[in-house]
């Protein structure tokens, strides 16, 4: 005859086994994890200096200060596709030429092949209400890319790149301030 106190320490640890074996990643989550595309930042245009419309280049001028801070990506497999959520943070400071209203800061977000070809591109506003009462915001822009795939190994190869809208004034600008 079996000593029942004896068996139930067993089953426990049978049952516990067991359970701990399905809170593994599945399949898919280990694939979207691995082929999941780091974001790249591009450089000159990570920050974005706007001045009101005419020739005026000093900091009264200034209508706003925008930076990409953070960015992240999470994935998931789906058939023959995988979802890429992209956050972005956007940042912004008013100028002393700022106006009430809304503040449209712009930006890109292109997904590129393993030969650095656009492949997928928009473009997008974060939105702002700025005053003078309230003069920074920041916002988390989310979106969700779609990677279309034949083969699993054709996701190692895409890219999330990301920046500001800057005109070309205002990209020299840029390129003017890191000089100095």
């Amino acid at each position: 005859m079996i000593d029942r106190r004896l068996l139930l320490p067993f089953i426990s640890a049978l049952i516990a086994g067991l359970a701990l074996a399905g809170c593994g990643p599945s399949a898919k989550e280990e694939v979207a994890a691995n082929y999941c595309p780091n974001p790249l930042s591009v450089g000159d245009v990570e920050r974005l200096t706007r001045f009101k419309p005419g020739p005026g280049r000093d900091p009264r001028d200034i209508v706003f200060e925008a930076a990409i801070g953070s960015a992240s990506t999470a994935c998931a497999i789906k058939k023959n596709s995988m979802d890429v959520d992209l956050i972005l943070r956007v940042a912004v400071n008013a100028g002393p030429s700022a106006t009430a209203g809304v503040t449209h800061v712009p930006y890109f977000v292109r997904i590129l092949n393993g030969r650095n070809e656009v492949v997928q591109g928009q473009e997008f506003n974060a939105d702002f209400k700025l005053s003078q009462a309230s003069p920074r915001g920041v916002s988390d822009e989310k979106l969700t890319l779609n990677l279309p795939f034949n083969k699993v190994s054709d996701l190692g190869s895409y890219r999330v790149a990301f920046g500001l809208m800057p005109t070309e004034q205002e990209l020299e600008y840029n390129r003017r301030s890191v000089a100095r």
